[in-house]
C-alpha cells in the first residue's frame, strides 16, 4: 500500500515526527559509558507512554522476525546494525550505538535512526562510517521532490556511499510510511535514477542509509531479531522520516534545536 496523507494527517505526522526527535535526543544524551541497553528501552518506553503515543515495535512481528519484537526501541551496538532487540550490555567507552525508534501518535508514524559514539573515544573508522550515513541520508532528502521518482533518491545514496568504499546491502532500506510503520514503495539504498514510483505531495518516506565497514552480507543472532555484520565490522545508521510537499522534502524527525 502507498498512503497519500491529506492536511489533517500530515499535521498528526509532524508530532509524531517531533516526538521520536525528542525521544532520541534524550537517549542520546542518557546513552554514555555503563548505561545498559535494558535501560534504554526502559527510558523509551516510559517516554513514549508519557506523550500518549504508541510504540510501533512491541507487538511487531513480521515474516523475518522471530514472533514480536517485545521492545520498545532497537538498540545496535558495533556490529549489529538493524533490529537490535535491548538485551543486558553496559555500554563501555568507544562503542557505536544506534538507536532506531518508530511511534505512532494520533494514528500516524514517524521512524529515525541515529548513530554515535559513547564516551570519549573517537575511533576514526566508526566516525568516518557514521559520517558517511548522515551525507548519504542528506543526499537522498535533496533528491526527493515531487516529480522525482524512488529511484532517484537511492541514486542519491548509493552515490555517496559508494564514494566513501562502503558496500551496499540491498535486503533492507527505505521505506513508506503512514497509518503503519512499514509500507510501499521501498527505497534501497542504490539504485538507478529515473525508475521507480513518482514521489506526490502527501507522501511520507522513511529513508534509511546504513553500510558496514568491510561486508554487505548479514547475519541475523540468535535472537531471531538482531542483525549484524557477516565479518564482525563495525556498522551505522542513519535515518529521518519525511514528507513531500509542493517545494519538496519536510524532515519530520528533526530535533527541537533544528527545527525551522
Amino acid at each position: 500500500m502507498i498512503e497519500i496523507l491529506n492536511p489533517a494527517k500530515l499535521a498528526r505526522a509532524k508530532e509524531a515526527g517531533a516526538l521520536v526527535a525528542d525521544i532520541l535526543e534524550t537517549l542520546r544524551r542518557r546513552g554514555t559509558v555503563g548505561t545498559n541497553l535494558l535501560d534504554i528501552d526502559r527510558w523509551a518506553k516510559a517516554m513514549i507512554i508519557e506523550a500518549g503515543a504508541r510504540s510501533c515495535y512491541v507487538d511487531y512481528a513480521p515474516s523475518f522476525g522471530r514472533g514480536p519484537f517485545g521492545h520498545y526501541i532497537c538498540t545496535a551496538v558495533n556490529d549489529a546494525v538493524l533490529h537490535g532487540r535491548p538485551y543486558d550490555y553496559t555500554l563501555a567507552d568507544g562503542d557505536l550505538l544506534t538507536l532506531d525508534l518508530a511511534v505512532s501518535q494520533g494514528g500516524i508514524a514517524a521512524d529515525s535512526a541515529i548513530s554515535f559514539i559513547v564516551g570519549d573515544s573517537r575511533p576514526a573508522e566508526s566516525v568516518a562510517m557514521i559520517s558517511a550515513t548522515e551525507r548519504a541520508l542528506a543526499a537522498g532528502i535533496a533528491a526527493a521532490e515531487p516529480g522525482a521518482r524512488v529511484g532517484d533518491i537511492s541514486h542519491a545514496i548509493g552515490t555517496v556511499l559508494t564514494e566513501a568504499g562502503y558496500p551496499i546491502n540491498t535486503e533492507f532500506g527505505g521505506h513508506g510510511i503512514g497509518s503503519t510503520m512499514h509500507q510501499d514503495p521501498h527505497v534501497a539504498n542504490t539504485g538507478r535514477p529515473g525508475r521507480g514510483y513518482r514521489l506526490r505531495p502527501g507522501l511520507l518516506l522513511a529513508l534509511e542509509p546504513w553500510v558496514m565497514a568491510d561486508t554487505a552480507e548479514l547475519v541475523t543472532d540468535a535472537d531471531g531479531w538482531t542483525l549484524r555484520s557477516a565479518t564482525g565490522c563495525r556498522t551505522a545508521h542513519s535515518e529521518h522520516t519525511i514528507a513531500i510537499t509542493d517545494d519538496g522534502a519536510e524532515i519530520l524527525t528533526l530535533p527541537e534545536q533544528a527545527r525551522p
